[in-house]
């Protein structure tokens, strides 16, 4: 791992940043020859993506030739930190250091300079060595950026509109939009340092069948594209598959349901139409009256018995006594 930041991960990361911190260690090993390098007044900017890790150098000189390496961390927002090396009686000292991500590449004896393992946005800030030796004091600064790719999505809005988000990045993203045209951008800064950049695209013309979203980011760049009329019409057919069937099933449950009331319909029609429900009704209904009448009249019974008993009697000797009776003899 090279001595000015870079992370593994992260391929092509702020070239500019990266030949400048070489430079200075460069420019370091040249003036420690010489002994009158100055102390810079100015921090060399390294960017480094969070959750990678960072290596920042000290001044290149021979180590065997410091008595005393100290390194200075000042994270932003956060109290101060010292870690030093003493050759002489080779102690390591710590004041004010909390942090375990933060440690000596190797052994000071060996390597005085400092890593840090997976970077966060905590760790942004300014960090220095100063090594002193016999022919002076020689330092190297450095203004740690710790970078935050963002969330990037995008999407349909309403009346008209397209909405693309980088959410949470560090730096602000830029967005872009292909075909050019009229469009609102808003920066929503969180407490962290990160920022939520929300563009939104309007388009008027009906031939604009869909649109790119272009967000440009110190971690990388990405692309992202959406259909507008044509989506549309795509979405429909997607789920025609669906919806044929759903037609075919309702239609099946309607003619079910006709011909269920088609049949209720036709046993209440025959129900209604028995007449012999009613004579049947009327003669159970006679009948109480009828046994009343027969059991209530003992005259009629008498009558009824006695013609009954005299009729074999009628013609008696050769008289006719029925219609003798009946003349009054």
């Amino acid at each position: 791992m090279s001595c000015f930041g870079r992370t593994s991960d992260l391929a092509v990361l702020l070239i500019w940043g990266v030949f400048e911190a070489a430079s200075s260690c460069m420019n370091g090993n040249q003036m420690a020859q010489n002994g009158s390098w100055p102390l810079p007044e100015v921090s060399t900017p390294v960017s480094v993506q969070m959750g990678t890790k960072a290596l920042l150098c000290c001044p290149a000189i021979l180590v065997t030739k410091a008595l005393l390496i100290t390194w200075e961390i000042a994270p932003r927002d956060q109290p101060p930190c010292r870690i030093s090396y003493r050759a002489e009686t080779r102690e390591t000292n710590e004041t004010n250091c909390t942090d375990r991500r933060i440690t000596w590449a190797s052994t000071p004896d060996q390597s005085p300079n400092l890593q840090i393992n997976a970077v966060a946005l905590d760790h942004d800030g300014n960090y220095s060595c100063v090594m002193a030796g016999p022919s002076g004091n020689f330092q190297v600064k450095y203004d740690l950026q710790v970078l935050v790719p963002p969330e990037v999505a995008l999407s349909r809005g309403k009346n008209r509109t397209a909405v693309c988000e980088a959410t949470a990045g560090k730096p602000a993203a830029q967005i872009f939009w292909t075909p050019d045209g009229h469009h609102v951008t808003k920066n929503e800064p969180h407490s962290n340092g990160t920022v939520t950049v929300r563009s939104t695209y309007y388009w008027e013309q009906n031939n604009v069948s869909s649109v790119f979203c272009f967000v440009s980011h110190s971690t990388g760049n990405q692309t992202l594209s959406v259909q507008l009329n044509r989506g549309r019409g795509r979405e429909l057919g997607s789920y025609i598959p669906y919806i044929i069937p759903s037609i075919i099933i309702i239609i099946i449950l309607i003619i079910i349901g006709c011909i269920w009331l088609l049949k209720i319909s036709g046993f209440r029609k025959c129900k209604w139409t028995r007449p012999e429900t009613s004579s049947v009704v009327e003669e159970d209904d006679m009948q109480p009256y009828a046994s009343y009448t027969e059991k209530s009249n003992p005259l009629y019974d008498t009558v009824t018995k006695v013609e009954a008993g005299s009729m074999p009697q009628r013609e008696v000797n050769g008289t006719d006594w029925l219609a003798l009776s009946a003349t009054g003899i």
